[in-house]
């Protein structure tokens, strides 16, 4: 195989902005070949914009029954995406899908099996994971260069959604449609990011959800989290879709320094000395640890979603190792369903792991008064002015 044919199931607002990326070549040694949508006026309001060798579907399992691809995109609401992964993966069709991966850990365990069982590769669209920012800091950290987690807070709440956004489709905002609000659409990558860069998951979660606080929805749009870690390091995430001007400020501190990643920057705080030993051998009672101030110089790549279909091609391909394997998606979901069961018990402390049945259930009494509104499930808009998170800038030292 010399190049990889791709196939994307959905064709919405973010399954087009893939099409036209494949389409416009940006991806070496991949070629878009198909294109499955059940509705079939996303199907024609994309097609003008391809090339004329792409084939459509209105079943996606009709596409993987001819062949018409070697990998395949999954761009659907989120709880279709565990049924597609687990059906190509049963094919040993390589699969890749937006996030999150599904909207429940037991959907997710089940998808981990799939993939352990197939010999097709399974990737997940994390592309925040390519932002050179957060690539160091995670490098930082597995150097030991903050020395032991102390606190972990991100406030992320650029997130801003007007109410038209969330009337665009009679699926959005719903328990029935969407599983979730703010957590599930929009902060999938972050609740990655804190796990993956950090280098570990919290031990116990607290979460403080307002639902419809902010818009005429049935989810939530707003959310306070608390983290607990094993050290009995303490975090807080917060966000929310109803604040304008919005703030991106992830910060991780340690007894060697800290890091600070804002408005397109990064810096570290080094530390002289640890602070947890400078406070047990200091004379002085107003005495600190003197410290640097420091911009890392990286590498200035962010590729985004282009970069993590490069690899994923690479990878088929024989040609790279798997940046983000599929596997790794069950613990931003597992971080969600956590936030979201504390919210429902009035932020009751849940320990992780999660548990699945538990949650489970708790979903689907809110999916059992759930309802659709109304909503333009044709329309398609520009994905171009979000999600793509930091611009990547060189950094000097």
């Amino acid at each position: 195989m010399k190049e990889v044919r791709y196939g994307i199931v959905g064709a919405g607002n973010q399954g087009r902005y893939y099409a036209l990326k494949l389409a416009e070549g940006l991806v070496p040694n991949a070629r878009l070949t198909a294109v499955a949508d059940v509705n079939p006026a996303k199907i024609e309001a994309i097609k003008g914009a391809l090339p004329e060798d792409v084939s459509y579907y209105s079943d996606y399992k009709k596409m993987l029954d001819e062949g018409a691809c070697d990998a395949v995109l999954v761009v659907v609401p989120h709880y279709q995406h565990p049924e597609i992964v687990i059906e190509c993966l049963n094919r040993n069709v390589h699969v890749i899908t937006d996030k999150p991966a599904a909207v429940y850990t037991l959907q997710v365990e089940k998808m981990n099996e799939a993939a352990k069982k197939s010999k097709a590769l399974y990737g997940m669209m994390f592309n925040q994971r390519t932002n050179c920012l957060y690539r160091k800091m995670k490098e930082i950290i597995e150097k030991g260069g903050i020395g032991e987690l102390q606190r972990v807070n991100w406030i992320i709440t650029d997130w801003f959604r007007t109410q038209h956004y969330y009337d665009s489709g009679s699926w959005r905002a719903t328990w029935k449609g969407e599983g979730g609000g703010v957590l599930i659409n929009q902060c999938p990558h972050q609740l990655d990011l804190v796990q993956w860069v950090v280098g570990e998951m919290p031990v116990s979660v607290r979460g403080f959800c307002k639902y419809g606080k902010w818009h005429d929805v049935e989810v939530e749009d707003e959310v306070t989290a608390y983290f607990e870690y094993k050290n009995g390091a303490s975090g807080v995430f917060i966000t929310t879709t109803g604040e304008a001007p919005g703030t991106n400020r992830f910060e991780v501190s340690g007894t060697k320094g800290k890091l600070l990643c804002e408005n397109k920057k990064l810096y570290y705080y080094k530390n002289e000395s640890d602070s947890a030993s400078f406070s047990k051998t200091s004379k002085e009672s107003f005495a600190a640890p003197k410290c640097e101030i420091i911009e890392p110089e990286t590498d200035g790549e962010n590729p985004q979603h282009v970069g993590i279909l490069d690899n994923f091609t690479k990878a088929i391909l024989g040609n790279a190792s798997l940046f983000v394997n599929g596997e790794d998606g069950i613990k931003g979901v597992e971080l969600m369903n956590a936030i979201e069961l504390s919210g429902w018990k009035d932020g009751e402390k849940i320990v992780l792991p999660v548990n699945g049945e538990t949650y489970l259930a708790e979903l689907n009494k809110r999916v059992a008064v759930s309802r659709y509104k109304a909503g333009n499930d044709n329309a398609v808009e520009s994905t171009l002015n979000f999600g793509t998170g930091f611009v990547a800038v060189k950094n000097g030292k």
